[in-house]
């Protein structure tokens, strides 16, 4: 298989036929044509495994039957051609492990979240990454969307004054029924202890909740007050959960995270309040920000490249002109668009403008706190000081 020097070559571990998130890593790898799939081990089922690289292409020696065979191999490879960077798109239990085995090999990875089971697993990755050359990213897509950014800078030039308030929720309807139990792998593995971790819902999309609102108040959590809840009477896990919260700053906020909410798709929202005004931003209507003055008339910031009022950072995570909708791909493509710069910058650690181990670090010392919560007569329980 020839390869364009000029991309970045990437190999993926999981997201074979069947699976969600791992076309969706592939095609927003895709959308600024500056990565390239060389390589992957997709399903421990071999013939989903095949059928998924016949696919996508690839040739039948870049096509693994495991994840250790794939670093194995391709580490052996000659440098033009071996894969660079590594995509982790598996149930939870195997994201440390193989990005170990990645970063330990040299290779650079791009992970779904979160970074681990535990906090003492994502400090081990950490110490790993520390001691290596190679780039982190954890795949917090909303972070990659242009009004997230506005709202960010918008909070940070002061447009908000002191912050004081932060509304946000993610409510999903998908388990509102038992899917585990009609063969629906998906549904199965996020409601295992053993392939999820402690945590069900907090873990798949309480994180995106928590990340969105430490990114645009720029202000860590500190501690919450949590309950978790199991509204299927044989699931293992909770599906749903809320949190009050309170920042290293002084704001305080409540924080939702459900997959019960019946008819619901993917409701991320976030407000956010200060003593001179608000934002409002809803992922499923991403191209806009709502900003609310004391005072004034409601305005709406719009999405675009030729759009007025934007800042610098959501201008260049902007790829249309307004009136275009952009969405979900191309927020995950702006993730990848950075990485892939700051691999052939031949940067180390984490790379500008993607999330990286120190997001992965807070998304688990929020899911162990939230799980200690519910287990403690304590109201209020004091995050870990990590990321």
């Amino acid at each position: 298989m020839k390869t364009d020097q000029n991309k970045v070559r990437m190999g993926m571990i999981g997201g074979g036929e069947g699976a969600f998130i791992g076309a969706v890593h592939r095609c927003a790898a895709a959308l600024d044509a500056r990565i390239e799939l060389v390589c992957g081990a997709f399903s421990r089922d071999p013939d989903n495994n095949r059928r998924t690289a016949t696919d996508l292409g690839l040739a039948v020696d870049r096509t693994y039957n495991s994840w250790q065979a794939l670093i194995e191999q391709e580490a052996q490879r000659p440098a033009p051609e071996r894969m660079e960077m590594l995509v982790i798109a598996t149930p939870n239990h195997l994201h440390v492990p193989i990005a170990l085995a990645a970063i330990n090999a040299g290779f650079h990875v791009f992970s779904e979240k979160p970074a681990a089971v535990s906090l003492g697993e994502a400090q081990q990755l950490a110490q790993a990454l520390d001691a290596s050359n190679c780039l982190y990213g954890l795949a917090h897509t909303y972070l990659g969307y242009p009004m997230v950014w506005q709202a960010r800078e918008m909070v940070r030039e002061g447009m908000l004054g002191t912050l004081r308030k932060i509304y946000v929720e993610y409510p999903q309807g998908w388990l509102s029924e038992n899917q585990e139990a009609q063969d629906n792998k998906q549904a199965a593995w996020r409601c295992d202890p053993s392939l999820a971790g402690a945590s069900g819902c907090m873990a798949d999309i309480g994180t995106h909740a928590f990340g969105l609102a430490e990114f645009i108040a720029n202000q860590q959590i500190t501690s919450l007050c949590a309950e978790l809840n199991t509204h299927l009477p044989d699931r293992r896990l909770d599906d749903d959960g809320a949190a009050l919260f309170r920042t290293r700053n002084g704001a305080s906020g409540v924080l939702i995270a459900s997959q019960v909410c019946a008819g619901e798709e993917n409701a991320l929202k976030i407000r956010v309040y200060g003593d001179k005004g608000g934002l409002e931003w809803q992922q499923m209507s991403p191209n806009s920000l709502v900003y609310r003055q004391l005072g004034q008339p409601m305005q709406v910031l719009r999405a675009g490249v030729d759009q007025p009022g934007l800042s610098a950072e959501a201008l260049r995570r902007c790829r249309l002109p307004g009136g275009h909708p952009e969405g979900y791909l191309e927020a995950m493509g702006n993730l990848y668009r950075d990485f892939a710069a700051a691999i052939r910058s031949g940067a180390a650690g984490s790379a500008p403008g993607v999330p990286g181990i120190s997001a992965g670090l807070r998304g688990m010392a929020f899911i162990e706190t939230v799980v200690a919560s519910r287990e403690s007569d304590t109201k209020w329980i004091e995050l870990p000081n990590v990321g």
